[in-house]
């Protein structure tokens, strides 16, 4: 806001200006008259944090734990692919202060649309799903611009049951549990934070990561299931045009939906599967991530406040 003052002022009027200038910024002042908040603070938890350019990327932070925590914000965010990112947005996500950026994509999605961040962030690959390169949701963005290849591998129902078998995958592949280590062990470094994790779309290999943590932390699991689903807000729509333009070419109407979408019972499978065959959630840490309770107690020391 630009401050005007007459020239007629006195030094006595100009004072009591400047006076009320500091008043304003203090953190004595009457709750009133502070200056706003940053705006991620003021977004509820789970919500986008609007940049247009990453539609899907949120602050993971501000959920209550089921012992009455509090997962503290602004440390660590999830997101959707950062490609085609606008000045005015690179920006704003300059403003979150990032000094990582984890991509969990494999070579095949990452190498034609590179992790574009502000001057000063690394960039630290994290290929979950080397194992299984072909799996759904590493070819989410290919196929929905090939009709024909995705109703011959996804129609007639196959797509569920493609995306079910991929997010216990999430949890059962040897890459995904030697990349989600490195992943949580350096997302506990506080020199690495404030931190950002995705994939292409954000809701997949991002989705697990994101619900792992919060088990961890306490959230309640309706809690985190919500925060998962979220991703259909931000992701469908941004979608929308190449979605139209799939089904006008024959595409089966359902695929794209389970492409770009999540549904409960993907996630459901992967917490299926973390039971299983681990029965914990600090148990998957302890034995599928080689990540002890000392380390898991490192990671809620990092990201819980009272």
């Amino acid at each position: 806001m630009k401050l005007t003052i007459s020239t007629a002022c006195t030094r006595h009027g100009l004072a009591w200006l400047l006076g009320l200038a500091l008043l304003a910024v203090s953190p004595l002042a009457p709750a009133d008259m502070q200056i706003a908040a940053p705006a991620a603070e003021q977004v509820p938890p789970g919500k986008s944090l609007g940049i247009a350019s990453v539609p899907n990327l949120r602050d993971l932070g501000g959920y209550k734990t089921k012992d009455g925590k509090t997962v503290k914000r602004g440390l660590l965010y999830r997101a959707n692919q950062l490609y085609h990112i606008t000045p005015e947005d690179m920006q704003k996500i300059s403003g979150l202060g990032l000094k990582n950026s984890f991509d969990l994509r494999t070579f095949d999605e990452r190498q034609p649309k590179p992790d574009e961040v502000p001057p000063g962030v690394d960039v630290v690959w994290l290929d979950v799903l080397a194992g299984a390169p072909g799996a759904g949701p590493a070819q989410n963005e290919r196929l929905i611009q090939d009709p024909k290849e995705a109703n011959k591998v996804f129609g007639g129902g196959k797509a569920d049951e493609g995306f079910i078998a991929s997010y216990r995958q999430f949890v059962s592949l040897p890459s995904a549990q030697h990349e989600f280590r490195k992943l949580f062990l350096m997302l506990g470094d506080e020199n690495e934070l404030p931190a950002l994790f995705h994939c292409t779309t954000g809701k997949d290999r991002t989705g697990w990561a994101a619900a792992a943590l919060l088990t961890l932390l306490g959230v309640p699991k309706e809690t985190i299931m919500e925060d998962y689903l979220r991703s259909n807000d931000y992701v469908i729509p941004m979608y929308q045009e190449a979605i139209d333009k799939f089904v006008e070419a024959g595409g089966e109407k359902e695929i794209p939906m389970i492409l770009l979408g999540v549904k409960e019972a993907f996630l459901e499978a992967a917490f299926d599967e973390m039971e299983q065959n681990y029965g914990t959630i600090e148990n998957y840490f302890a034995e599928a991530l080689k990540i002890d309770a000392e380390g898991q107690e490192i990671l809620k020391q990092r990201y819980l406040s009272q």
